[in-house]
Protein backbone atom coordinates (compact mmCIF):
# COMPACT_ATOMS: atom_id res chain seq x y z
CA UNK A 1 0.00 0.00 0.00
CA UNK A 2 2.62 2.66 0.54
CA UNK A 3 4.48 1.74 -2.79
CA UNK A 4 1.81 3.36 -4.24
CA UNK A 5 0.87 5.98 -2.14
CA UNK A 6 3.98 7.70 -2.79
CA UNK A 7 3.34 7.91 -6.62
CA UNK A 8 0.26 9.26 -5.87
CA UNK A 9 1.28 12.06 -3.66
CA UNK A 10 3.99 12.69 -5.95
CA UNK A 11 1.63 13.68 -8.73
CA UNK A 12 -0.26 15.99 -6.61
CA UNK A 13 1.87 17.93 -4.87
CA UNK A 14 3.30 20.00 -8.13
CA UNK A 15 -0.43 20.41 -8.66
CA UNK A 16 -1.36 22.02 -5.35
CA UNK A 17 1.84 24.01 -5.56
CA UNK A 18 0.92 25.34 -9.14
CA UNK A 19 -2.73 26.20 -7.86
CA UNK A 20 -1.62 27.71 -4.83
CA UNK A 21 0.90 30.49 -6.90
CA UNK A 22 -2.17 31.17 -9.05
CA UNK A 23 -4.20 31.98 -5.76
CA UNK A 24 -1.27 33.92 -4.28
CA UNK A 25 -0.84 36.13 -7.56
CA UNK A 26 -4.09 36.94 -8.39
CA UNK A 27 -4.71 37.95 -4.49
CA UNK A 28 -1.61 40.23 -5.00
CA UNK A 29 -3.07 41.59 -8.64
CA UNK A 30 -6.66 42.52 -6.87
CA UNK A 31 -4.88 44.00 -3.47
CA UNK A 32 -2.10 46.24 -6.01
CA UNK A 33 0.02 45.85 -2.95
CA UNK A 34 -2.65 46.78 -0.54
CA UNK A 35 -4.25 45.08 2.39
CA UNK A 36 -7.48 43.23 1.13
CA UNK A 37 -9.13 43.50 4.40
CA UNK A 38 -8.05 47.05 4.97
CA UNK A 39 -9.36 48.00 1.40
CA UNK A 40 -13.27 46.25 2.23
CA UNK A 41 -13.36 47.98 5.12
CA UNK A 42 -12.82 51.32 3.26
CA UNK A 43 -15.14 50.98 1.07
CA UNK A 44 -17.66 50.17 3.37
CA UNK A 45 -17.07 53.03 5.59
CA UNK A 46 -17.27 55.12 1.74
CA UNK A 47 -20.64 53.42 1.31
CA UNK A 48 -21.97 54.50 5.39
CA UNK A 49 -21.08 58.04 4.47
CA UNK A 50 -22.39 58.08 0.89
CA UNK A 51 -25.79 57.02 2.15
CA UNK A 52 -25.62 59.56 5.06
CA UNK A 53 -25.42 62.10 2.97
CA UNK A 54 -28.08 60.77 0.52
CA UNK A 55 -30.56 60.52 3.40
CA UNK A 56 -29.39 64.35 4.82
CA UNK A 57 -30.27 65.33 1.11
CA UNK A 58 -33.38 64.12 0.98
CA UNK A 59 -34.77 65.12 4.38
CA UNK A 60 -33.58 68.79 3.42
CA UNK A 61 -35.81 67.92 0.00
CA UNK A 62 -38.70 66.78 1.98
CA UNK A 63 -38.62 70.11 4.48
CA UNK A 64 -38.47 72.02 1.24
CA UNK A 65 -41.30 70.34 -0.69
CA UNK A 66 -43.60 70.34 2.78
CA UNK A 67 -43.19 73.91 2.92
CA UNK A 68 -44.38 74.28 -0.25
CA UNK A 69 -47.21 72.21 0.70
CA UNK A 70 -48.20 74.32 3.21
CA UNK A 71 -47.49 78.00 1.85
CA UNK A 72 -49.83 76.61 -1.08
CA UNK A 73 -52.62 74.90 1.30
CA UNK A 74 -52.55 78.10 3.60
CA UNK A 75 -53.18 80.60 -0.07
CA UNK A 76 -56.07 78.16 -1.17
CA UNK A 77 -57.46 78.16 2.01
CA UNK A 78 -57.73 82.17 2.10
CA UNK A 79 -61.29 82.01 1.27
CA UNK A 80 -62.61 79.35 3.13
CA UNK A 81 -64.26 80.00 6.12
CA UNK A 82 -63.86 75.85 6.82
CA UNK A 83 -60.23 75.42 5.76
CA UNK A 84 -59.24 78.81 7.75
CA UNK A 85 -60.59 77.66 10.93
CA UNK A 86 -58.89 73.68 10.13
CA UNK A 87 -55.40 75.22 9.93
CA UNK A 88 -55.95 77.47 12.89
CA UNK A 89 -56.78 74.49 14.67
CA UNK A 90 -53.95 72.85 13.66
CA UNK A 91 -51.33 75.85 14.22
CA UNK A 92 -52.80 76.03 17.92
CA UNK A 93 -51.86 72.23 18.24
CA UNK A 94 -48.39 71.90 16.72
CA UNK A 95 -46.40 73.50 19.31
CA UNK A 96 -47.84 70.86 21.94
CA UNK A 97 -47.17 68.34 18.72
CA UNK A 98 -43.33 69.42 18.69
CA UNK A 99 -44.30 70.88 15.05
CA UNK A 100 -42.34 73.90 16.33
CA UNK A 101 -39.31 75.22 17.97
CA UNK A 102 -39.57 74.74 22.21
CA UNK A 103 -36.96 77.09 24.18
CA UNK A 104 -36.37 76.78 27.75
CA UNK A 105 -34.33 74.79 30.28
CA UNK A 106 -33.03 71.39 30.07
CA UNK A 107 -31.03 68.85 30.74
CA UNK A 108 -28.92 66.42 28.89
CA UNK A 109 -27.70 62.89 29.11
CA UNK A 110 -25.16 61.36 27.59
CA UNK A 111 -24.42 57.63 27.01
CA UNK A 112 -21.21 56.31 26.00
CA UNK A 113 -19.66 52.99 25.53
CA UNK A 114 -16.72 51.97 27.91
CA UNK A 115 -13.44 52.15 26.58
CA UNK A 116 -11.58 48.78 25.65
CA UNK A 117 -8.01 48.28 27.91
CA UNK A 118 -4.97 49.15 26.23
CA UNK A 119 -4.48 45.66 26.58
CA UNK A 120 -7.10 44.78 24.53
CA UNK A 121 -8.60 41.99 26.80
CA UNK A 122 -12.05 42.35 28.32
CA UNK A 123 -12.58 43.34 31.87
CA UNK A 124 -12.66 40.46 34.29
CA UNK A 125 -16.23 38.86 34.04
CA UNK A 126 -17.54 40.98 30.91
CA UNK A 127 -18.63 40.22 27.57
CA UNK A 128 -18.65 42.56 24.61
CA UNK A 129 -22.18 43.42 24.91
CA UNK A 130 -21.38 44.71 28.78
CA UNK A 131 -19.49 47.58 27.40
CA UNK A 132 -21.31 49.27 25.18
CA UNK A 133 -24.64 51.02 25.10
CA UNK A 134 -28.04 49.07 23.77
CA UNK A 135 -31.31 50.23 22.80
CA UNK A 136 -33.10 49.94 26.25
CA UNK A 137 -30.08 51.83 27.66
CA UNK A 138 -31.44 54.94 25.74
CA UNK A 139 -34.82 53.80 25.66
CA UNK A 140 -34.22 53.82 29.07
CA UNK A 141 -33.78 57.52 29.11
CA UNK A 142 -36.15 58.46 27.20
CA UNK A 143 -39.30 57.20 28.82
CA UNK A 144 -37.85 58.65 32.27
CA UNK A 145 -37.58 61.88 30.96
CA UNK A 146 -41.06 62.03 28.87
CA UNK A 147 -42.40 60.66 32.53
CA UNK A 148 -40.58 63.91 34.54
CA UNK A 149 -42.73 66.31 32.55
CA UNK A 150 -40.64 67.07 29.37
CA UNK A 151 -42.26 69.36 27.36
CA UNK A 152 -40.04 68.60 24.57
CA UNK A 153 -37.20 66.08 23.24
CA UNK A 154 -33.81 66.01 21.06
CA UNK A 155 -31.97 62.93 20.47
CA UNK A 156 -28.51 63.60 18.58
CA UNK A 157 -29.57 66.66 16.48
CA UNK A 158 -33.15 65.48 15.64
CA UNK A 159 -35.96 66.28 17.85
CA UNK A 160 -38.41 63.41 19.02
CA UNK A 161 -42.09 63.22 19.71
CA UNK A 162 -44.26 60.79 21.42
CA UNK A 163 -44.26 58.32 18.16
CA UNK A 164 -40.55 58.22 17.63
CA UNK A 165 -38.61 55.13 17.41
CA UNK A 166 -35.21 54.09 19.04
CA UNK A 167 -33.59 51.83 17.03
CA UNK A 168 -29.76 50.25 17.82
CA UNK A 169 -27.87 48.33 15.89
CA UNK A 170 -24.59 46.55 17.13
CA UNK A 171 -23.30 49.87 19.18
CA UNK A 172 -25.02 52.41 16.48
CA UNK A 173 -28.20 54.23 16.69
CA UNK A 174 -30.85 54.62 13.76
CA UNK A 175 -33.66 57.07 14.15
CA UNK A 176 -35.89 58.47 11.48
CA UNK A 177 -33.37 56.97 8.81
CA UNK A 178 -29.98 58.55 10.16
CA UNK A 179 -27.29 56.66 11.42
CA UNK A 180 -25.37 57.83 14.97
CA UNK A 181 -22.17 56.19 16.93
CA UNK A 182 -21.63 57.02 20.21
CA UNK A 183 -21.81 58.88 22.70
CA UNK A 184 -25.56 58.99 22.22
CA UNK A 185 -26.91 62.65 23.82
CA UNK A 186 -30.38 63.15 24.99
CA UNK A 187 -32.13 66.43 25.29
CA UNK A 188 -35.04 67.29 27.31
CA UNK A 189 -36.58 70.73 28.00
CA UNK A 190 -38.89 71.02 31.08
CA UNK A 191 -38.54 71.83 34.88
CA UNK A 192 -34.98 70.64 35.57
CA UNK A 193 -35.43 69.01 39.21
CA UNK A 194 -38.39 66.94 38.30
CA UNK A 195 -36.36 65.82 35.19
CA UNK A 196 -33.29 64.99 37.56
CA UNK A 197 -35.81 63.43 39.59
CA UNK A 198 -37.42 60.92 37.05
CA UNK A 199 -33.28 60.24 35.96
CA UNK A 200 -32.46 59.14 39.73
CA UNK A 201 -35.98 57.13 40.06
CA UNK A 202 -35.96 55.04 37.29
CA UNK A 203 -34.98 51.67 37.90
CA UNK A 204 -33.58 50.63 34.28
CA UNK A 205 -31.33 53.71 34.62
CA UNK A 206 -30.01 52.74 38.28
CA UNK A 207 -28.72 49.29 36.36
CA UNK A 208 -27.50 50.50 33.41
CA UNK A 209 -25.59 52.74 36.19
CA UNK A 210 -24.35 49.50 37.98
CA UNK A 211 -22.36 48.71 34.76
CA UNK A 212 -20.92 52.69 34.59
CA UNK A 213 -19.16 51.87 37.83
CA UNK A 214 -18.10 48.01 36.78
CA UNK A 215 -17.41 48.85 33.33
CA UNK A 216 -17.07 52.54 32.93
CA UNK A 217 -19.64 53.20 30.65
CA UNK A 218 -20.38 56.62 29.98
CA UNK A 219 -23.11 58.53 31.65
CA UNK A 220 -22.99 61.64 32.34
CA UNK A 221 -26.01 64.26 33.19
CA UNK A 222 -26.11 68.22 33.53
CA UNK A 223 -28.61 71.27 33.19
CA UNK A 224 -28.37 73.59 30.35
CA UNK A 225 -29.91 76.84 31.46
CA UNK A 226 -31.72 77.65 27.84
CA UNK A 227 -31.80 75.83 25.04
CA UNK A 228 -33.90 75.82 21.59
CA UNK A 229 -35.16 72.50 20.51
CA UNK A 230 -35.33 72.52 16.56
CA UNK A 231 -38.94 71.06 15.73
CA UNK A 232 -40.04 68.13 14.54
CA UNK A 233 -39.98 67.30 10.72
CA UNK A 234 -40.19 63.38 10.17
CA UNK A 235 -43.19 61.86 9.17
CA UNK A 236 -46.04 61.50 10.93
CA UNK A 237 -48.20 57.96 10.29
CA UNK A 238 -50.96 57.59 12.54
CA UNK A 239 -52.65 53.79 12.52
CA UNK A 240 -55.61 53.36 14.66
CA UNK A 241 -58.10 50.90 14.56
CA UNK A 242 -61.86 51.05 15.65
CA UNK A 243 -64.50 48.23 16.55
CA UNK A 244 -66.89 47.73 14.10
CA UNK A 245 -70.87 48.16 14.20
CA UNK A 246 -72.09 45.14 15.68
CA UNK A 247 -74.83 43.90 13.05
CA UNK A 248 -78.23 43.67 14.86
CA UNK A 249 -79.91 40.44 16.06
CA UNK A 250 -82.25 38.86 14.14
CA UNK A 251 -85.73 38.40 15.70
Amino acid sequence: MSNVRRPAWGSIIPALTLLAGTLFAASASTARGTSLREQGRTRLTELITAEQRHGREERAEYRRLRDRVDRISRDAGRHDARVKRARAEADRLAAGAGFTPFTGPAVRVTLDDAPLPRSGDLPRGARPDDLVVHQSDVQAVVNALWAGGAQAMQIMDQRVISTSAVRCVGNTLILQGVVYSPPFRITAAGDPDRLHAALHASHEIAIYRKYVRAYGLGYAVRTVDRTTLPPYTGNVTMKHATVPAEPPEDD
